[in-house]
């Protein structure tokens, strides 16, 4: 389904006034909607005032439509990293390893993830892979696969970034990004 294009071809600028409506409306079309009408919350007439005095918007925490993926705001991969990494954890939560990993772990691996700008895995790079558990880097594959779709990188529209696997013997993991530490 196509969609017309946008009234405004400037990108988001939380600097600019309007930009907020502007990026709801993008974000509802992008759901598959129509843009909001006129009056409703997503495009309400003040928002470029609200915006220019620098208020709090309470509606800019928006629910993501049901099924539909979480949004990453982050500006740069490091940044972007933290939203994956809690994405990861949101849906692998029993195999997280609980508290801090023991001083020797069965393997560690460092890896880079491609995410498209739909949040689909587009590229699996291993710059340190745990040779010596082979099992290890195909379920960290698999895990990675499996978690698609990834937060949109909205400011990035790609993004390649960079995180350290901690395997625990049990099968559980931690990921360097949100490590509990090591003993």
């Amino acid at each position: 389904m196509s969609h017309p294009p946008s009234p405004s071809p400037t990108p988001a600028n939380p600097s600019s006034p309007g930009w907020l409506g502007r990026l709801r409306a993008a974000l509802a079309r992008w759901r598959g909607g129509a843009a909001p009408p006129a009056g409703s919350p997503a495009a309400a007439p003040g928002d470029a005032h609200r915006a220019h005095r620098g208020e709090a918007d309470e509606a800019i925490t928006l629910p993501p439509a049901p099924g539909a993926p979480p949004v990453s705001l982050a500006d740069n991969a490091l940044a972007y990293r933290q939203d994956a990494a809690a994405h990861l954890y949101r849906l692998n939560g029993p195999r997280i390893y609980q508290g801090m990993l023991p001083p020797l772990l069965y393997a560690i691996g460092v890896l880079d993830v491609e995410i498209d700008a739909r949040g689909q895995v587009v590229g699996l790079d291993w710059l340190r892979p745990p040779r010596h558990a082979p099992e290890v880097v195909l379920e960290i594959e698999r895990t990675v696969r499996a978690a698609a779709p990834f937060p949109l990188p909205l400011r990035l529209g790609q993004v390649t970034y960079t995180d350290t696997w901690l395997w625990d013997e049990s099968g559980k993991f931690q990921l360097d990004t949100l490590t509990e530490g090591q003993l």
